[in-house]
C-alpha cells in the first residue's frame, strides 16, 4: 500500500501571518513567493509610468481622466492568489471610490508589471490569474530591451495587441488618448 501524500497549499491566511513591515510577498497559485527587492532600472520605469498615467487620474484641463490607480498594492484574486502587481488601475465609471482594504478585493480594469529577475512569474503564472480574473487590459514592459507589450483580455487568452519599443510614439489602450513616447518610459527626455 502507498502512503498519500497530502499537500498543503497556502491561503491568504498564511499570507497575512508574515508581519506587515516584511510582506513583500505573493500567493501564487497556493505558494508564498518573495517579490524580489526592485532594481534601480525597475524602479525608474515605475516611476516614469506612473508619471506617464497620472493625467488619466483626474479629469480637468482638458486631461481624459477617470482612473484610480495603485502600486505594489495586495489584490485578492482567489482563494490560491493574492498579487502585488507593479501598477493598478480602476476606472472610476466602475469603482466609485478608490479601493482601500487590504487585500483590495476588486479586480482591476488595467494591471503592468515590470520584468525583473522573475520573469516567469510575470510572463506565465500571473498572466493566467490575471487572465482568469478578467483583467481586460494588462501591460508588460522590459526595462532590460526597453519594451512595452500591450494586452487585451479574450476569452481564448491575452492577446497582443501592441508591441512597441522605445523609438516609437504608441496611444496604447485603454490610455490611447494620449500618445505615449515611449522612451520617456526608459528615461528618455521627452521629443519636444
Amino acid at each position: 500500500m502507498s502512503a498519500v501524500l497530502k499537500v498543503s497549499r497556502a491561503t491568504l491566511v498564511d499570507l497575512l501571518a508574515i508581519p506587515e513591515g516584511e510582506r513583500r510577498h505573493e500567493l501564487i497559485d497556493g505558494e508564498i513567493i518573495p517579490k524580489e527587492v526592485a532594481s534601480p532600472k525597475h524602479g525608474a520605469v515605475q516611476s516614469s509610468l506612473s508619471e506617464v498615467v497620472g493625467p488619466f487620474r483626474r479629469r480637468s484641463g482638458g486631461r481624459p481622466g477617470g482612473w484610480w490607480f495603485a502600486t505594489e498594492v495586495e489584490i485578492w484574486f482567489d482563494e490560491a492568489n493574492t498579487l502585488r502587481p507593479d501598477i493598478a488601475g480602476w476606472r472610476r465609471e466602475r469603482v466609485a471610490e478608490p479601493p482601500d482594504e487590504t487585500p483590495v478585493r476588486v479586480r482591476p480594469d488595467w494591471i503592468c508589471e515590470i520584468l525583473s529577475t522573475n520573469r516567469s512569474n510575470d510572463l506565465v503564472r500571473k498572466k493566467r490569474v490575471y487572465h482568469r480574473a478578467g483583467v481586460p487590459h494588462y501591460w508588460i514592459i522590459d526595462p532590460i530591451e526597453k519594451t512595452l507589450s500591450v494586452l487585451r483580455w479574450a476569452s481564448e487568452g491575452y492577446l497582443e495587441v501592441l508591441a512597441a519599443e522605445r523609438h516609437d510614439t504608441v496611444r496604447p489602450e485603454p490610455f490611447e488618448a494620449l500618445p505615449l513616447q515611449v522612451g520617456i518610459l526608459f528615461d528618455d527626455d521627452p521629443a519636444e
